[in-house]
């Protein structure tokens, strides 16, 4: 995947400073199933978490209650600043356009073109339509689909889905973009033209985001790499460094048994978690 594209204009600093997200003991359970339990983690503005975990660990659950578009049963959960778990709905409408969403499988609209599933928060909105068109083609041109503008979802490819599903997520600028497993489904190298669209979004934007993902790879390398604004490049960066605004949480059997660095990731000494790394 080619790194020079131009890239959007960074979203305009918010006036709240606070911590972006806080969960604090935060449990659910569907079926008498105990999914989620006294779960409680806090995410700084511009910090990326990675959430890692086997299958059925909570990972999708856990951003869904970020968005609050399920209810947790019991704890609190603040979005900047707010909580949501009392919010009403016309509420939780507003702070959602704060917020960008990547669903799993992309969930686009298939009887709708590229153009307009990119715009349809905006439609909502009554943007007008010159500064909609506008702002549709520079989120297709962040991930280098500004061609595919005409097209409809069955003409796509897998990856090429999920580049429109971010362009939807980003096109109003959003202070919060929550990915849910943006790579499932996709072969290794398509992953990673994914993965480098993320770290180009987090080197640019310095926003805030929550990554769900099954595949260690992606996570590492979202780490390591870095998107120099300058030059328009993707790059490793110097040093072995790491990227100081990239944290992990790891969930296994609904809870937390991780949370921190990437060095003390890789450094930990729980079985578990050298099982799982290897």
């Amino acid at each position: 995947m080619a790194t020079t594209a131009p890239h959007l204009e960074q979203p305009s600093k918010p006036e709240y400073s606070g911590p972006i997200v806080v969960f604090d003991n935060v449990s659910i359970s569907f079926e008498d199933k105990q999914v989620l339990q006294d779960i409680s983690f806090t995410v700084e503005p511009g910090e990326t978490r990675i959430i890692l975990g086997p299958a059925g660990c909570g990972k999708s659950v856990l951003i869904k209650l970020v968005d609050g578009l399920i209810c947790p049963d019991s704890g609190s959960i603040r979005i900047f600043g707010e909580e949501i778990t009392t919010m009403r709905e016309v509420d939780l409408f507003k702070l959602r356009a704060r917020v960008g969403m990547v669903f799993q499988e992309s969930a686009l609209f298939d009887s709708m073109s590229v153009e307009d599933n990119v715009a349809y928060r905006m439609q909502q909105d009554l943007v007008p339509a010159a500064e909609m068109k506008e702002r549709v083609l520079e989120s297709l041109r962040f991930v280098e689909l500004e061609d595919a503008v005409s097209k409809f979802p069955s003409e796509l490819s897998g990856g090429m889905r999920r580049r429109v599903a971010i362009a939807r997520a980003i096109v109003t600028k959003p202070e919060l973009i929550l990915y849910d497993s943006p790579t499932g489904g996709l072969d290794p190298i398509t992953s990673t033209t994914i993965i480098e669209l993320l770290i180009k979004q987090r080197d640019a934007w310095h926003n805030t985001s929550l990554v769900v993902t099954h595949r260690l790879q992606d996570a590492f390398m979202m780490a390591t790499n870095e998107y120099d604004t300058t030059t328009r490049q993707m790059r490793r960066i110097p040093n072995k460094g790491i990227d100081a605004k990239t944290r992990f949480l790891v969930l296994n059997e609904g809870r937390i048994i991780f949370d921190g660095t990437t060095q003390q990731l890789v450094a930990s000494d729980d079985p578990w978690i050298r099982e799982y790394l290897t």
